[in-house]
């Protein structure tokens, strides 16, 4: 678990095509402790910022940050359930890359989680190492943009 989660953003500076790093930062949505904490522990050895909910209705007001760079949500919350917070998150045009975290593992679960809005599902029992890798391939993802209105192939 070890090494620095920086990220390179553009360099908002005078020094054009310069970069500059930044620290990771985490919205993790997860209402068990134990999980939780060794999540949040693996990705603060990672040099990750990580902010915890333990319910979908503080995520929602949470994920409105435009700072944060990537969501690990679980399904199964108390309140509302995780997918159900993800669709009116993406309906709300939140762009932050979200990967759920659940334990409800089922094909159908996994499909719900994508058309839900989800960037990737990964199911519980897991290894933090697995997690990691995941959280880094979105963020090798360009972010979003509003140009994009329709896909076509020809």
């Amino acid at each position: 678990m070890a090494g620095a989660f920086l990220r390179c953003l553009p360099h908002s500076g005078n020094h054009a095509g310069t970069a500059r790093a930044t620290v990771l930062k985490v919205l993790l949505v997860e209402d068990n402790d134990e999980t939780a904490s060794f999540v949040t522990r693996g990705l603060l050895e990672s040099g990750a910022v990580v902010e915890r909910c333990t319910n979908a209705n503080d995520a929602l007001r949470t994920a409105a940050d435009p700072n944060l760079d990537v969501i690990i949500f679980d399904r199964m919350l108390p309140g509302r359930d995780g997918l159900d917070a993800i669709r009116l998150l993406r309906a709300s045009h939140v762009a932050t890359p979200i990967l759920v975290l659940s334990a409800r593992s089922g094909i159908d679960d996994r499909v719900d989680g994508f058309a839900g809005g989800a960037d990737d599902y990964l199911v519980k029992p897991f290894a933090f190492e697995e997690l990691l890798a995941r959280v880094k391939a979105q963020l090798r993802r360009p972010p979003l943009t509003s140009d994009v209105t329709a896909l076509q192939l020809s």
